[in-house]
């Protein structure tokens, strides 16, 4: 259906709805051109939800791994992990953490093209998109990744000191006071949108959400955390809160009982992410994005940069600085000493 034909067909059509039509239609082209992103805490923690209806209390009757990139570890052997009980499933960053009998973890970074899929008892994994299948007795858990270059990661570790090894250090604003969190912004002169998404600095937030956020709190993705006012600084503590808390409720909400299938990065619900040159949901002015080596950001100009463009020419110096090339890059960053 195009678009002017509607209103011509419906003069009364709101504008609110003309938008989000638009955004319908445009919603499988997002989908081709922009592909697969890193799961981000609303997913995770839909992952873990639906894995715990699933495997807690179950035990591991055999791991079968079919890629020889995707394994990091070597102690402990992944076989200890087999014949043990599921005790717990735990969110580190954006790492599913499942916890065995004897304080064994299996620790899945599924990284941008790794998904996960619950299908019947001894499903077949196979190369190239198959990296691995849990079986239990009640099915089995498929780990696949999509795309020639490997990046999905299995650590196999021992205790909460292993655990800890793996975890940036991000802060879980959802437990966090405000205090805290500007503490945590503001610890570097970093670009917001650099900030939010440094796994080091905050927990879970990636490319998708930050955008979410950032249009949630009308700030610009450039703005200088050190720069940020009280009242920005609150804007945008309440923008992650209220982003990531609503993402999640609707997540759960689309899954229900179900195992999520449809994780990604691009929905046509979102606000800015995804939607470069259609119409902001909240102002009607054409959302806009900056691109650097293999990253993007969207942003409504209107709503989040007082009418102006971020042109990516002008700020390709800022943004080597600021930002890794790949979201690989940021992902692979560690704890700080």
């Amino acid at each position: 259906m195009d678009v002017e034909l509607a209103v011509v067909a419906n003069p009364s059509l709101k504008l609110i709805a003309l938008l989000q039509a638009l955004a319908k239609l445009n919603w499988a082209r997002r989908r081709v051109y922009h592909g697969f992103a890193v799961p981000e805490l609303p997913d995770i923690v839909v992952y873990i939800e639906a894995l715990e209806r699933r495997i807690l209390g179950q035990t591991l009757e055999k791991i079968r791994v079919v890629s020889p990139f995707l394994l990091r570890t070597a102690d402990p052997p992944l076989v200890s992990a087999e014949g043990k009980r599921v005790r717990e499933l735990r969110r580190i960053g954006k790492r599913i953490a499942i916890g065995f009998d004897d304080e064994l973890w299996l620790v899945l970074h599924l990284m941008i093209a790794g998904r996960l899929h619950w299908q019947k008892r001894g499903a077949k994994v196979s190369r190239p998109h198959g990296l691995a299948a849990f079986d239990f007795s009640n099915g089995t858990l498929v780990w696949t990744e999509a795309g020639s270059q490997k990046r999905a990661s299995l650590h196999v570790v021992r205790g909460e000191a292993g655990l800890s090894a793996l975890d940036p250090g991000g802060l879980e604003v959802l437990g966090a006071g405000i205090e805290r969190f500007a503490a945590v912004l503001t610890s570097a002169n970093h670009t917001l949108k650099r900030a939010l998404t440094d796994p080091r600095l905050f927990s879970g937030i990636g490319n998708a959400y930050s955008d979410e956020i950032l249009f949630e709190a009308r700030l610009s993705p450039l703005a200088l955390t050190q720069k940020l006012t009280h009242d920005e600084i609150e804007r945008l503590f309440v923008a992650v809160r209220t982003t990531l808390t609503r993402w999640v409720d609707e997540l759960r909400a689309e899954t229900g009982d179900g195992f999520p299938e449809k994780v990604t990065a691009f929905r046509p619900n979102m606000s800015a992410h995804g939607r470069y040159k259609e119409p902001c949901l909240r102002c009607g002015a054409k959302i806009q994005r900056i691109r650097y080596a293999s990253n993007e950001t969207n942003y409504c100009p209107h709503c989040q940069t007082n009418g102006k463009l971020l042109a990516d020419r002008a700020l390709s110096r800022l943004l080597r600085a600021d930002w890794p090339r790949t979201p690989e890059q940021l992902e692979l960053l560690t704890r700080k000493p």
